[in-house]
């Protein structure tokens, strides 16, 4: 496609050079990704400025650049006032705009975006609904699983995956929108059919500068982006405030004054029962939280014309999120359960459902991690030591981060636990409260949930994943028991 064609109709402040005479034939916002025939986006970042990379994109072939600043490179540009808000719309141009055609289904909130996700693309599939996936999990492509790098990609990314999903047979597609996506235009150009919010708790202030800046950012999904349905958990008080500003379909789980409604709901081992007006639902996912999480999917899947009848079935047949409230079974007497929680909020919501499935002690494995939000590190010591019997402060993600600092400043939330122990390797935290537990006890190990590895100083990361650590060291406790019981 032409660099004039392709740049038509979008916010250009003036071309350099002979627009017309430069063929575009991919697009890039990494110089290592660029070579004969890309227009490459000159994107400001925090560390290092595209700008700079020009003359090296350039010596590999580009073909033309979207710039903030004119530069003396030989080739044809286009000058913006923003070169990351560009990448979205040419990148779908050139594309094909394929949402216009996918029907997407956008997730955001603080919690619960992955969950709902895939209960959404669940019940689409069973309803006979080709569906996609893209969160912080995984993403799945015309049915084949791919790894993630980030929850929502660079849009220059996303539209081509869009594309690629329409060309498997994909004919909807549920995704995660996380609040770095639609403050970095990531999402930008995307027509979507559905947005859900789930609920706002605090994450991510070292990138929001408060709460209100951080729920402004989750607006400018309804308020900028219009899908053609609004859909809100009216049970958080920032869910009332899309509701009051939007027009939307509302959801309570707690029975609440909404269009969906829950009532008379029920927990067991198996997950949780509840009814909308006279419609009789199940899901297979234990806790109040995912009670929430399961009437947003179904709304939503109400709000793509799926059938009540279906969508029931595919509510009840779906499976469990990896690393969501994950059960870890190796014959031990007592439950381990693996998950995400890393807000305080999160981890509340996973104790207190740990709480109504235990007959003895909840003990919590939990910490924080490095070089984010530091203010919700004491709070979520405070939630771990109000919900549960025996805490045990580790480390999580430590990234630059001295371990031992961080979690000081998690156990200095937890000093009033009912017992409280601190053990900075995370393998040796969990083995402590494995090592601990007895008939009848719930040990949850909460925070990185389906992660495969551990983040350290300078971007280092080395396999870790606690579901296999759990289970290694409940096999190993269980030859220790034995040997024991054979001597």
């Amino acid at each position: 496609m032409r660099f004039d064609q392709l740049l038509a109709g979008a916010a250009v402040e003036r071309f350099v050079g002979d627009a017309a005479s430069a063929e575009i034939d991919s697009l890039a916002y990494d110089s290592r990704q660029a070579g004969p025939g890309t227009l490459f986006f000159c994107v400001p970042g925090e560390k290092r400025d595209g700008h700079e990379f020009a003359p090296q994109v350039v010596a590999a072939g580009a073909a033309a650049l979207i710039v903030e600043r004119e530069l003396e490179v030989g080739v044809p540009q286009a000058v913006v006032a923003d070169a990351r808000a560009a990448m979205a719309p040419v990148a779908a141009r050139f594309n094909g705009d394929p949402t216009a055609e996918l029907r997407v289904a956008g997730v955001t909130g603080t919690n619960g975006k992955t969950t709902t996700a895939f209960l959404l693309r669940e019940i689409l599939e069973g309803s006979g609904t080709k569906c996609g996936l893209l969160g912080t999990v995984k993403q799945v492509v015309a049915g084949v699983e791919e790894e993630v790098v980030r929850t929502t990609p660079e849009a220059i990314d996303l539209q081509a995956t869009f594309r690629r999903m329409l060309a498997g047979g994909d004919r909807a597609c549920a995704m995660e929108v996380s609040s770095h996506a639609l403050v970095l235009h990531r999402a930008d150009a995307i027509h979507f059919e559905v947005a859900i919010f789930t609920n706002l708790t605090q994450d991510h202030l070292d990138f929001h500068t408060d709460m209100e800046d951080y729920f402004l950012a989750k607006r400018k999904l309804f308020a900028e982006l219009g899908p053609r349905t609004a859909i809100v958990n009216v049970d958080d008080p920032y869910g009332r405030r899309l509701a009051e500003e939007f027009e939307c379909v509302t959801f309570s789980a707690e029975g609440g004054d909404a269009d969906y409604s829950a009532r008379d709901v029920a927990f067991d081992a198996g997950g949780a029962r509840f009814a909308v007006a006279e419609i009789e639902l199940r899901t297979g996912l234990p806790g109040h939280f995912n009670v929430a999480n399961a009437l947003g999917a179904f709304a939503a899947a109400r709000a793509m014309g799926v059938g009540a009848e279906d969508a029931v079935a595919g509510l009840a047949r779906a499976a469990r999120v990896p690393g969501r409230f994950e059960p870890i079974d190796e014959g031990q007497a007592f439950a381990v359960l693996v998950d995400y929680a890393h807000t305080p909020d999160s981890l509340e919501n996973v104790l207190r459902a740990a709480r109504r499935l235990t007959a003895g002690r909840v003990i919590a494995v939990f910490g924080a991690g490095g070089d984010r939000d530091r203010d919700k590190r004491p709070k979520m010591g405070r939630a771990g030591a109000e919900l549960s019997d025996l805490v045990i402060v580790t480390s999580d993600n430590p990234r630059s981060e001295e371990p031992a600092v961080i979690v000081a400043e998690v156990a200095a939330g937890a000093e009033s636990a009912a017992r409280l122990e601190v053990e900075v390797d995370r393998r040796a935290a969990i083995a402590l409260a494995l090592a601990q537990a007895e008939p009848g006890d719930t040990v949850v190990i909460a925070g990185k949930g389906h992660e495969q590895g551990q983040e350290l100083e300078g971007g280092r990361k080395i396999p870790f994943d606690d579901r296999e650590v759990a289970r290694e060291e409940l096999r190993g406790l269980a030859g220790q028991r034995q040997r024991a019981g054979a001597a």
